[in-house]
């Protein structure tokens, strides 16, 4: 209850009598005044003025499991949302969610992770209260071989996600780096688990660079956070359910045709390689061409010298101007 009424009051932005909460959630006067006296121990400030009600004065964020619920406005991508202060991992604990029978379309947030990893099991920076760290269930009913775009599907979810909350313009460096003012803001990390060529779960998790932070030696020339980008305090909460709602969208269109035919025009406009020289560092031997964006099955064209095109499933892509390749 204490999340619906935080997301009544901030929807009337003006006092809502206790009257009318207890009509709204069928409950006395009592519990509502003990539930506002709760989301004020959290570190909401709740006005209350006699005959008149409630009022949420303030809009500074209180991250946490009653602010996210509160804001998540959509059908099933963040339902249910679970939040944890300090986690090991969100894909790690998404997984073990999927295996006890968590729906599709359940979100795992964290405000620190202690062991969040990045592709081929780098390790991921995971401070406290700067960053918004998340992982979401899918069950899918497709082959597992089509669980790798939708880590592209994200990636647009992201773009357009900090776009909506901060005004920023995202673009995605292939496959799924977020790039601002080029340098990385965000990285994903997709799993599955597979049981005789069927799908079980997916799990996909990113990690976006939010609060103005001093990052470790490694990335310091490399990584960079929104409100340092925008100049301006950009909610966590918020940016979650922006990412939510596009990746709603992005998803079912996806689940269409179950390939990037239907998003491909979308995924190139923000695709950062797109036209670019990219330097392809495959196993049998790098190679440089320009990048002609994507194809159906999210691989990245690449044009070569001599006209020829190459296409990319996966790897390391290194662009130009993009994390120091010149």
């Amino acid at each position: 209850m204490k999340s619906e009424i935080l997301a009544l009051l901030r929807e009337r932005g003006d006092y809502v009598s206790g009257q009318e909460l207890c009509g709204r959630f069928n409950v006395s006067r009592t519990a509502v005044w003990k539930a506002v006296g709760q989301l004020k121990k959290e570190g909401f400030s709740i006005e209350a003025v006699q005959n008149r009600g409630y009022r949420l004065v303030q809009e500074e964020e209180v991250f946490g499991q009653h602010e996210l619920e509160s804001r998540m406005d959509t059908r099933w991508a963040g339902h249910p949302v679970t939040y944890y202060e300090v986690l090991d991992s969100t894909n790690l604990r998404a997984k073990l969610d999927a295996e006890k029978g968590a729906p599709q379309g359940a979100l795992v947030v964290a405000d620190m992770q202690t062991a969040g990893r990045g592709r081929r099991g780098r390790s991921w920076s995971s401070p406290a209260g700067t960053n918004a760290y998340f992982t979401l269930i899918l069950k899918p009913d497709f082959e597992p071989d089509k669980a790798s775009m939708l880590t592209l599907v994200m990636a647009m979810a992201v773009a357009e996600g900090i776009r909506e909350a901060c005004g920023l313009e995202a673009l995605i460096k292939w496959p799924n780096d977020i790039v601002v003012g080029g340098k990385k803001v965000c990285g994903m990390l997709t799993e599955l688990s597979v049981q005789q060529e069927y799908i079980q779960h997916v799990v996909v998790g990113a990690g976006v660079n939010v609060g103005i932070q001093e990052f470790p030696p490694e990335i310091a020339d490399t990584a960079a956070c929104l409100e340092e980008e925008c100049g301006r305090r950009v909610p966590r909460a918020q940016l979650i359910v922006h990412i939510m709602k596009a990746f709603e969208k992005y998803y079912e269109k996806f689940m269409e045709t179950l390939d990037f035919s239907v998003l491909k025009e979308a995924y190139d406009n923000r695709l950062v390689n797109c036209g670019r020289e990219v330097c392809v560092l495959d196993p049998k031997g790098e190679y440089t061409g320009i990048s002609r964006g994507i194809n159906s099955v999210g691989e990245l064209l690449v044009e070569l010298p001599d006209g020829s095109e190459r296409t990319v499933y996966a790897g390391e892509v290194s662009v130009r101007g993009i994390y120091g390749y010149v």
